[in-house]
């Protein structure tokens, strides 16, 4: 399926918004899944094994919501930038600018990060709220709801299409309480002039939960990473969200979904907003290879670790870095040593 998108122009709240300008060509076709197709399952699992991403279409989320986010986020991000800075810095919850994570990455970007739980809520999540507006607050919940939903269902087709037992194994992960799922709000700020090569809004790497829910406005720069290294344009599309493997759902598959590299470009005098939703197990979940799927632990391609062990590597490593390596088996041999 290609969806072909006609340009428009937006205005919300005095911002201007620009959407749907053209995309390089790319030299693969992005999975299209439509959540209420019988072969969905089977879509969805084709196109974890072989990309690590597709685009989720007929997913039930109101346009009016998806509108009404924007508007509030593009309030926010319009705010006096001491104002902003009272939500900051990133601890990683909170404001930040620029700065992405503690290790060195930058950005041309400014961002939000809210902690998806409401019990605890973070002190930084609570400090975003306190600078917006209360609209925002109640948009942001519900959005939140509905991306839980989305992941869970997605998680929910994966188990029944690999015959995980329960088919609730995955999706449970990110319903309970517990789960440390977390919603991100990047606002990519529009440049006076077009620079003459592309720069970075948000270096490459892999996200650690177990997916990703992204959604975005209609400007370009998202890039996804093929297994062959090549780098390739995602045409944006306001309306369907995109669905990202992580680290976590790469081990508990054993390989067998590829968490997929991506970054974002900024080339162009067109503002780019992007809300992400990460699924993330509970803090003391143990994460290995589910039995189900390799029942030799002797097969398992990674060592057993908390999400909290991991998510602790994870900030201590760079954007860029391959982080699932500390938690790799060893082979018991080396080729050096035949």
């Amino acid at each position: 399926m290609v969806v072909m998108l006609q340009p428009e122009a937006v205005i919300l709240n005095n911002s201007q918004v620009y959407v749907n300008p053209k995309c390089k060509p790319s030299p693969v076709q992005i999975p299209v899944v439509n959540l209420t197709d019988q072969n969905a399952k089977t879509q969805i699992v084709k196109a974890c094994e072989e990309l690590g991403f597709f685009k989720v279409v007929s997913h039930g989320v109101q346009p009016e919501l998806l509108t009404q986010l924007e508007e509030e986020a593009i309030k926010f991000f319009a705010l006096p930038q001491s104002q902003k800075d009272k939500a900051g810095p990133a601890d990683p919850f909170g404001y930040g600018s620029k700065r992405i994570g503690p290790n060195g990455d930058v950005g041309w970007i400014e961002y939000i990060l809210l902690n998806a739980n409401s019990d605890p809520t973070s002190t930084k999540t609570t400090a975003v709220f306190q600078q917006a507006t209360t609209t925002f607050r109640e948009t942001v919940e519900v959005y939140i709801e509905e991306m839980k939903d989305m992941s869970s269902k997605v998680l929910e087709m994966v188990a029944e299409e690999l015959k995980i037992e329960p088919k609730e194994k995955l999706s449970k992960l990110v319903k309970v309480k517990e789960s440390d799922s977390c919603l991100r709000m990047n606002h990519y700020p529009a440049k006076e002039e077009t620079p003459d090569k592309e720069e970075v809004g948000f270096g490459e790497h892999t996200d650690p939960q177990l997916v990703s829910v992204l959604r975005s406005n209609d400007t370009e720069g998202l890039q996804i990473c093929l297994k062959d290294g090549t780098w390739v344009d995602v045409p944006p599309d306001h309306s369907s969200f995109f669905v990202i493997v992580g680290d976590t759902l790469q081990v508990m598959t054993n390989g067998g979904f590829k968490s997929v590299k991506h970054r974002v470009l900024t080339n162009t005098k067109r503002s780019r907003l992007s809300m992400i939703y990460f699924a993330g197990p509970p803090l003391t979940e143990k994460i290995a290879p589910l039995s189900c799927l390799v029942p030799k632990q002797e097969d398992w391609l990674y060592k057993e670790f908390t999400w909290s062990q991991y998510k602790s590597a994870a900030y201590k490593s760079k954007l860029g870095d391959y982080r699932l390596g500390l938690f790799e088996k060893q082979l018991p041999f080396s080729i050096s040593s035949v």
